[in-house]
């Protein structure tokens, strides 16, 4: 057994642990059997029983204190109506389990399943199973002889969860839960999107390996990781904080003491001793957003850290100790950088076991409507002023937002400034058509620049003649140049068409998308590699 303490809850056996009077020990009573065993040391014992149930709850704490002085017994009162409604029964253990403080950093746990029904007895292993106790199950089996003296037996059981996971169903609705969770509780509809962020749940929920969110800037990254934290949390699978760092803000000199920390007289102004941000996240995540921004020395010494769980604060001679988890975010190529020398592989190769790419906000615009509902609810929280569109303002925003016009070069970023400007001018807390327009024209002037910068609009003349550019109609030609674009932020055509069919693919049979597409630019007598070759060409003018 381990030397942290070992604490067991169970419940209350209103049959099997009955009894009154000298002779209530002639017969096995297995959750007292339970601390009989001289190489089961428990140290507190959490007895849930119903409220009826009180005086045998009440003789059956002081048998076990009279059995194991050093256990302390706490009673723990839940009302079953019916303790075969397994729909009650569930809903009760697991807000218990929601609610009690575990510490599983610092105490071990058990979870007794040889008392109450058979209902109770399947939830407190579904519960133990999906880690909502984060404990071990034992169990305990009445002596072969009936022998007053004989405690019996008892089995600790590892859940190992790749045996159970054609036995046991998964909670759909938890999983729902943590789902909605991770995505700030809007209803995205992009389908891509939606599966990403499954995928995240389940690595979040399983592993404690470094994550590594990819996306530009303002995709929400740094909410992602925030949210992976608080789910983890939830889940008693860490305790510690959550750390944010900006590393771009913390290059030169100081950027080894702002991560590792220092000690006193470690360099001119060192005054006193500094924890650094590893050391503040232990126990819980490190968020190093813009990692490509580190330092070649720092970068050396995230890879120890990350490898060993230790390292050298600036100056000083004594390793500390910090058990973190990693979630790196960036919104470079770092395969790049590696080959320009500016990333090191081998922490490349450490930080990319689980790596995602967030899309960028016109990478799915049919997520614009529901998250246009979330700002305003957002502006509602942080003002205390609920403010609305009417159906004629919402409708000609969300036209603008979806269209090719709209760039959303600022992501999420850019969606929440036009909300925040919309509904902080908007009088009696109603946004109108007015407003709207002007925050349309504000918007364009905005991403103006960088539309000069991309070069949408130069590229057509280059890839079509003259006489076929006057052909076009100006709704096939805002069209194609939108489609361009996005191809030429595509690394391959199937991920150009995923991300211009991710709405109708899901109704079709052939999702073959690289396919629908090149059928669309040959429409133009345009292909893949002209367009491609084009964008090489603009990229190194």
């Amino acid at each position: 057994m381990t030397t942290r303490p070992l604490v067991a809850l169970g419940l209350l056996g209103s049959v099997l642990d009955r009894g009154e009077g000298p002779r209530r020990w002639e017969h096995w009573r297995p959750t007292v059997s339970l601390f009989q065993h001289a190489d089961l040391r428990i140290e507190r014992f959490e007895l849930i029983a119903e409220p009826k149930f009180q005086a045998l709850a009440e003789i059956v704490a002081a048998d076990i204190k009279g059995v194991s002085p050093e256990t302390d017994v706490n009673i723990r009162e839940i009302a079953f109506a019916d303790p075969w409604d397994f729909e009650e029964v569930f809903g009760k253990l697991h807000a218990f389990a929601r609610s009690y403080p575990f510490a599983p950093d610092e105490e071990d746990y058990l979870v007794h399943i040889t008392t109450g029904s058979h209902v109770q007895q399947i939830c407190n292993f579904l519960l133990t199973e999906s880690r909502h106790f984060p404990a071990r199950l034992v169990q305990t089996a009445p002596p072969k002889r009936k022998e007053s003296a004989d405690p019996g037996r008892y089995a600790v059981i590892d859940l190992d969860l790749s045996r159970y996971d054609k036995l046991v169903t998964r909670f759909e609705d938890e999983a729902a839960e943590a789902l909605t969770f991770l995505k700030s509780g809007i209803a995205t509809r992009n389908a891509a999107f939606n599966k990403l962020i499954e995928q995240i749940e389940r690595v979040a929920i399983h592993s404690r390996a470094p994550m590594l969110l990819m996306g530009p800037t303002g995709a929400g990254k740094s909410q992602l990781a925030r949210r992976i934290h608080e789910l983890k949390k939830a889940r008693h699978q860490l305790k510690g904080a959550f750390v944010e760092v900006n590393c771009a803000t913390i290059r030169g000199d100081g950027a080894g003491s702002a991560l590792f920390g220092h000690v006193k007289g470690a360099f001119t102004g060192a005054a006193a001793s500094r924890q650094g941000h590893l050391l503040a996240a232990d126990g819980g995540v490190l968020f190093l957003d813009e990692i490509g921004e580190l330092g070649a020395d720092e970068q050396a010494m995230l890879l120890r850290a990350i490898e060993e769980k230790r390292f050298f604060p600036v100056g000083a001679d004594r390793e500390v100790a910090s058990d973190f988890q990693l979630i790196a975010g960036t919104n470079r190529d770092l395969h790049e950088a590696v080959h320009a020398g500016r990333f090191r592989d081998d922490l490349l190769a450490r930080i990319n076991l689980w790596t995602f790419r967030l899309p960028a906000l016109r990478e799915r615009v049919e997520d614009i409507e529901p998250n246009l509902a979330y700002e305003l609810d957002q502006f509602t929280r942080q003002t205390g002023a609920s403010v609305t569109f009417n159906k004629e303002a919402r409708e000609r925003f969300l036209v603008f937002a979806v269209s090719s016009e709209a760039q959303w070069s600022g992501n999420f970023r850019d969606l929440n400034a036009a909300v925040c400007r919309m509904a902080t001018l908007a009088e009696a807390k109603r946004i109108g058509v007015e407003l709207v327009d002007e925050e349309i024209e504000r918007l364009r002037a905005t991403w103006r620049p960088n539309r000069e910068v991309t070069g949408v609009d130069e590229q057509l003349p280059k890839l079509l003649s003259a006489e076929r550019l006057a052909q076009l109609d100006l709704f096939d030609r805002a069209q194609l140049e939108f489609v361009i674009r996005v191809c030429r932020e595509s690394s391959s055509l199937s991920d150009a068409g995923r991300k211009l069919y991710a709405v109708t693919r899901e109704k079709r049979k052939d999702n073959n998308d690289a396919d629908r597409l090149r059928k669309y630019l040959l429409r133009f007598g345009l292909g893949w590699q002209t367009i491609r070759s084009a964008s090489v060409m603009e990229s190194h003018r």
